[in-house]
């Protein structure tokens, strides 16, 4: 009887978790008149001249976030408020306005004309990647944590 419990448990715990994932991946394209007007603004002042190929907007179970792709190969991460969260740009450079001064300073003293291909920023830090293969963590006071 023990097992048979711990059978159905199990299986009741398996079809929760398809389920889940099955919400959490809800992504649609949408237009990028769609996007929150800071994630608009974004586009319009760092990556004028830029033809978008996809922007989507992606639903999690608890969350919403935006996604941007250029054709150019450029991508950029939205917030459900439309704040930045990741600028990948694998062949030319984050563009310098967004990256914040105190990082930026960091990088003209230490790495001078070592272009900066991804910015990542989460609730704690700061992830940067360097056309040099370095990878440079900072804290949220900008202090250098980890560099790999």
């Amino acid at each position: 009887m023990k097992r048979i419990i711990q059978t159905c448990v199990v299986a009741l715990v398996c079809m929760i978790a398809f389920q889940v994932k099955a919400v959490a991946d809800n992504d649609k394209p949408i237009a990028v008149s769609q996007l929150p007007a800071v994630s608009q603004q974004v586009i319009k002042s760092h990556f004028a001249g830029k033809k978008v190929a996809m922007a989507k907007q992606e639903t999690g179970l608890l969350d919403k976030n935006y996604e941007v792709v250029f054709t150019s190969g450029e991508k950029v991460e939205f917030d459900k408020k439309g704040n930045w969260k990741e600028i990948d740009c694998k062949l030319s450079a984050v563009p310098a306005k967004l990256i914040p001064a105190k990082i930026a300073s960091y990088l003209k003293s230490n790495y001078p004309g070592v272009k900066v291909l991804k910015l990542e920023k989460g609730n704690n830090e700061y992830e940067v990647n360097l056309a040099n293969g370095m990878e440079i963590t900072f804290n949220k006071n900008f202090v250098v944590i980890d560099i790999d």
